[in-house]
Formats: structure tokens, C-alpha cells, sequence
């Protein structure tokens, strides 16, 4: 990655790709476990039933965990969360504004 671009990932679904669920979720939690060992982008953007990735029964909850930790902004959808019924267990409740000004200030925006 180069230094200093600033790089987000949007989670609009809670599996990557489209097609069969039980393999979306499998390849999105390879996926954050490799991004944990890489880096490379800033912040999660989360929406739609992406949201449902930072609930307490995420299948990839302890790779968000992780990525947090390390630095990486979890940005979920408020009106998302309610819609679903999901408390988040990482993250913090955002809103359009907060995820608008994520997307602005990416140089590079990748959406699984």
C-alpha cells in the first residue's frame, strides 16, 4: 500500500460476493484474517446486513475485534443496526454524515 492512502472497505452485505452464504461468510473471514496481518486500509464501513457482521453472533467477530484493536475504524450504520435489531459489539453507531465523510476522505474505496 502507499503511504498515506487512505483506503476503506465497505461491508454493504454479511457475506463477500454474491451466491451461495455459508461460502461468502467463509472467504469474508479469510479475507479480515488476512487484512489483520496486512493492514492496508483505515476503516469498515458497514451497511444494509453488513451491519449484522459486528453483532455479538458475527461468524467474524473476533477478526473485527482484532482489526479494531489495531486501529481500524468499524463504521456501522445506525439506522442499519435498528432496522436489524443488532446491538454492536465493535464499532461505533454511526450515521450517513460519518460514513459520507469516509468515503470523501478515501483516496481508494474497496467494497466486498
Amino acid at each position: 500500500m502507499l503511504s498515506g492512502m487512505h483506503t476503506v472497505v465497505v461491508l454493504n452485505q454479511d457475506q463477500m460476493g454474491h451466491g451461495d452464504r455459508a461460502l461468502g461468510q467463509k472467504i469474508l473471514g479469510t479475507f479480515l484474517k488476512k487484512s489483520i496481518a496486512l493492514g492496508g486500509f483505515e476503516a469498515i464501513v458497514l451497511f444494509n446486513s453488513g451491519v449484522k457482521l459486528v453483532a455479538e453472533d458475527s461468524p467474524v467477530l473476533a477478526e473485527l475485534t482484532l482489526l479494531e484493536e489495531r486501529g481500524i475504524d468499524l463504521v456501522p450504520c445506525g439506522t442499519c443496526l435498528a432496522h436489524f435489531g443488532v446491538t454492536p459489539k465493535v464499532g461505533k453507531v454511526s450515521d450517513m454524515d460519518t460514513i459520507l465523510r469516509e468515503l470523501d476522505r478515501a483516496a481508494k474505496v474497496i467494497t466486498l
